[in-house]
């Protein structure tokens, strides 16, 4: 890529340098980036006017001819770089002036880096679940470079708008991926190209005039008849019950899968009225989270107190896979002959909108029992049903009946003026 560059030489002091003598620098300017170094030249400070010496001066003759060499090999550098498709930055240029051999870094070889270090930062910054993302992304960009370009690698300065148009066609029609699963992909690949822009190794941000939008879902709960039915529904299979208190437990807490899979006994506290708390921080966002326990809640924690498994350990309750839980709530949902596909994150909806919000809980204290950041995030998860609106329109109306209305039959006539 072709970029316009300024080129000055100017007097640095150095540590060595003597009194009134100075070295001699080079500086390369691209788009406002600055590379400098020695040229291994000095001369007297008095004898140095507007970027070299004075023709007066005897080192003239030498050192002169010198800095306009040094100023066409700058020039030779931007058309070798140009003419390898290379981009002419400051740092480019100057690695070429001085003989110092370019590397080139690769896309995967950098996704790879940083799914090294999340891995080594999981438990403590990241999620296990957020490096499984990052490493089935990495599987995409191998897959599309294969099947796009026919390489398993390519250059970082060649990712550009084409590119990621490509990339985000190719997880819509061969990965089969939804929207939302699209831009969550194309977001860790950004993530990538951030990194590589803070390091310098790219100058231009190709995500620039890129867009990819997460559309709002109308997330699916379940309403208050199916959450009595689940309840009431006897299953004699225990792997299955179990499975069953487990989801209804978080129901009623809005605790989503991993927060209840590590949910401690120490997590839950006795309140100063003798209510029982859990008082923990989110898995997914580290936020802390404090929910009161509802009597039902209280009912399923004491059902598993004795169980085995917690009893051998500081769990809460006897947790399978992710995986196994939402296999086993399909069966569930057959059992009670629900028309919606039950998974397990479908429990913390329910708790935000039929537990908490349609019995008229703030919205405020809704989002801060499910541990979010921003109140925005509860309003996604949690919709206002009709049955709502209908209560709240009640009401209104019966305020509306309390006044007597006008009586005005005064009829008014307009007159349109052109």
């Amino acid at each position: 890529m072709k970029r316009n560059f300024s080129l000055i030489f100017f007097l640095k002091k150095g540590k060595t340098d003597q009194k009134d003598t100075s070295s001699i620098y080079i500086r390369i300017t691209v788009e406002k980036k600055r590379a400098e170094v020695a040229t291994g030249k000095q001369c007297l400070d008095i004898d140095w006017d507007n970027g070299k010496v004075r023709k007066s001066s005897s080192a003239a003759k030498s050192i002169n001819p010198f800095l306009k060499q040094l100023e066409l090999k700058v020039h030779d550098a931007q058309r070798k770089l140009m003419m390898a498709d290379e981009d002419a930055t400051a740092l480019n240029l100057m690695d070429e002036l001085l003989g110092r051999s370019y590397k080139v870094r690769k896309l995967t070889e950098v996704f790879e880096d940083h799914n090294d270090r999340m891995k080594a930062l999981v438990g403590s910054e990241f999620s296990k679940m957020t490096l499984l993302r990052y490493q089935t992304a990495l599987r995409h960009i191998r897959q599309f470079l294969k099947e796009k370009y026919n390489t398993t690698d390519i250059d970082i300065k060649k990712i550009n708008h084409t590119f990621l148009t490509d990339y985000d066609f190719f997880l819509r029609t061969v990965r089969k991926c939804a929207n939302n699963s699209a831009v969550k992909y194309i977001k860790n690949l950004k993530k990538i190209i951030k990194i590589c822009l803070a390091h310098g190794w790219i100058i231009k941000d190709p995500f620039a005039n890129f867009k990819a939008t997460v559309k709002v879902i109308d997330r699916i709960c379940l309403n208050e008849q199916e959450v009595k039915v689940l309840e009431q529904k006897y299953i004699s299979n225990e792997r299955l019950a179990r499975v069953k208190d487990i989801f209804l437990f978080s129901c009623y807490t809005g605790l989503a899968y991993i927060d209840i899979y590590q949910l401690k006994k120490s997590e839950v506290i006795v309140g100063n009225n003798g209510d029982r708390w859990i008082i923990s921080n989110r898995q997914k966002t580290g936020t802390p989270t404090r929910i009161p326990l509802l009597p039902n809640a209280v009912l399923i924690l004491d059902k598993y107190a004795d169980h085995p498994i917690c009893c051998d350990s500081d769990k809460m309750f006897p947790v399978s896979s992710n995986q196994k839980m939402n296999s086993y709530l399909k069966e569930i949902a057959d059992l009670c002959a629900f028309n919606i596909p039950l998974t397990y994150h479908l429990a913390r909806h329910t708790f935000a909108t039929t537990i908490t919000l349609l019995n008229d809980v703030p919205i405020e204290t809704v989002s801060k029992m499910l541990g979010h950041k921003d109140l925005k995030t509860t309003q996604h998860y949690a919709k206002v049903m009709d049955r709502k609106v209908d209560n709240d329109m009640a009401i209104l109306k019966q305020k509306i009946t309390e006044f007597k209305p006008i009586q005005n039959s005064t009829k008014y006539n307009y007159t349109i003026t052109k």
